[in-house]
């Protein structure tokens, strides 16, 4: 066999060594939740993880502030530059496993103060060199491979923080819209009721100076009237930061066109489908960054564990020297090859408390994707039962409502007539006021139920 054929073989034998790592074998635990939800999810159709924002959000008001919002928040811009950040440093880590190539071209002169007989510096000296030097480590334990693919794993890791952060502000932003025009209507109702209940006051108050009635419905009807008044102010501040919260959500002034002027009843849709927690929860971005959290602390436990073994480098050059820099290139050749080996032998238990600390890094980053699953199992299980109890919910309240104005209608009657006094038909305004007030809410409550639905079930992450 040639010298040749046996560097080559034995270049081989070290390229296959080194790409084998001693970190641990990689193995998904047990999901730590019940295989099914406690509330049963029988809707069908498409899954809410491929169901793209827009078919969910339907009000075009509504997408173009979202829009809007994935354009111009910072938030999401910054989990946008912590990706390319990872990428980068990732490629930096994975540009360890090949040779390091460098070119240099140096000079030196110098004077040692040497004289000849005369008297004449005969002493000084010139060396020029050009070189181009190459580096690299035989990885045969794995510990650089270990490090890039821990690199390559927290890189994933942040792409899907990212998609996580995008879910969460389409979620936020849609939100915030649905609380401003909750707000908006709570508004107008209380300023309708104000109008009403002033009309009232004023009537009840000609009604006193003539003598026709006493003057305990008289601050009966000044409570109502000033406790409206009170709910419009404090509405109007509401319904002013609610706008602040929009703006900020979104980075930018809001169009007024794209504001809502009332609470929409068909904004989003209202049948989301939801799967099974082993088809669902794992596909979750923050669960899925979890998982590749845990898959960078086991892939540093391989590069502790290769600190215990000999590091080997090859570092070489190649070039030329002279003692003209004007004719470098046709000096004298040089070359160095220097092979190096590294064998630890005592550390003071730095080695071995590394390694300690790797395999309780891992052991929390496993502790941390169990937390995950679990939030997310909790997210979802918390959402579902909101939603099979929030149609008969809101049913009961329009039922409310409609019986409220009912017993308004009756009490205000039997007040014109005289048969009662002003205190059943108080009441009676009071109830339907509340009423009224609980149905906007209730109505709030299901829209953002079915917002937290869509997020918590990683809505659109597979639709991107």
């Amino acid at each position: 066999m040639t010298s040749f054929l046996k560097l080559t073989l034995l270049a081989a034998g070290l390229v296959a060594l080194s790409a084998c790592t001693m970190a641990p074998r990689y193995e998904r635990a047990a999901l730590p939740v019940p295989d099914q939800f406690p509330t049963a999810a029988t809707a069908q159709g498409q899954s809410a993880e491929t169901l793209p924002w827009r078919q969910v959000f339907l009000d075009e008001r509504l997408q173009g502030v979202i829009e809007q919002a994935l354009a111009n928040n910072r938030d999401l811009r910054v989990a946008v530059l912590n990706v390319e950040k990872a990428r980068s440093q990732y490629r930096i880590q994975r540009a360890s496993l090949f040779p390091a190539v460098n070119g240099t071209v140096s000079g030196t002169r110098g004077n040692t103060g040497e004289v000849d007989s005369t008297g004449t510096p005969i002493g000084t000296t010139e060396l020029y060199s050009a070189n181009i030097g190459a580096s690299w480590e035989l990885d045969l334990f794995g510990r650089v491979r270990s490090l890039s693919q821990a690199a390559l794993q927290n890189y994933f890791a942040v792409a899907e923080n990212r998609k996580a952060a995008q879910i969460s502000l389409i979620s936020a932003v849609a939100s915030a819209w649905m609380n401003l025009a909750a707000d908006q209507d709570q508004l107008r109702l209380s300023a309708e009721t104000l109008r009403l209940r002033e009309e009232s006051l004023s009537l009840t108050q000609k009604r006193f100076d003539l003598g026709s009635t006493d003057q305990m419905t008289l601050r009966q009807s000044q409570v109502l009237t000033e406790q409206a008044r009170a709910d419009v102010a404090a509405l109007t501040a509401t319904v002013q930061q609610d706008r602040n919260a929009l703006r900020l959500l979104v980075g930018d002034d809001i169009a007024p066109d794209r504001l809502p002027d009332s609470f929409p009843d068909h904004a989003i849709l209202a049948d989301l489908p939801a799967g099974q927690p082993s088809d669902i929860l794992l596909k979750r971005p923050d669960v899925m960054a979890a998982e590749y959290s845990l898959k960078a602390a086991n892939a540093d436990i391989g590069a502790a564990r290769a600190a215990f073994f000999p590091r080997i480098s090859l570092t070489g050059s190649v070039g030329k020297a002279s003692t003209d820099l004007g004719n470098l290139f046709d000096g004298t050749d040089t070359w160095t090859f220097s092979p190096s080996i590294s064998v630890p032998i005592f550390a003071g238990g730095a080695n071995t408390a590394n390694l300690a600390a790797s395999k309780a890094s891992r052991d929390i980053a496993l502790a941390q994707y169990e937390g995950a699953i679990q939030s997310a199992f909790r997210d979802v299980a918390d959402q579902l039962a909101t939603r099979s109890t929030i149609d008969d919910r809101l049913a009961a309240q329009t039922n409310v409502v409609t019986a409220a104005a009912d017993s308004r209608t009756l009490a205000q009657a039997r007040f014109d007539r005289g048969i009662d006094s002003r205190l059943p038909l108080t009441d009676a305004e009071r109830t339907l006021y509340g009423a009224q007030q609980q149905l906007i809410a209730v109505r709030l409550v299901r829209s953002l139920n079915l917002i937290n639905l869509y997020a918590a079930l990683g809505g659109g992450y597979l639709a991107e």
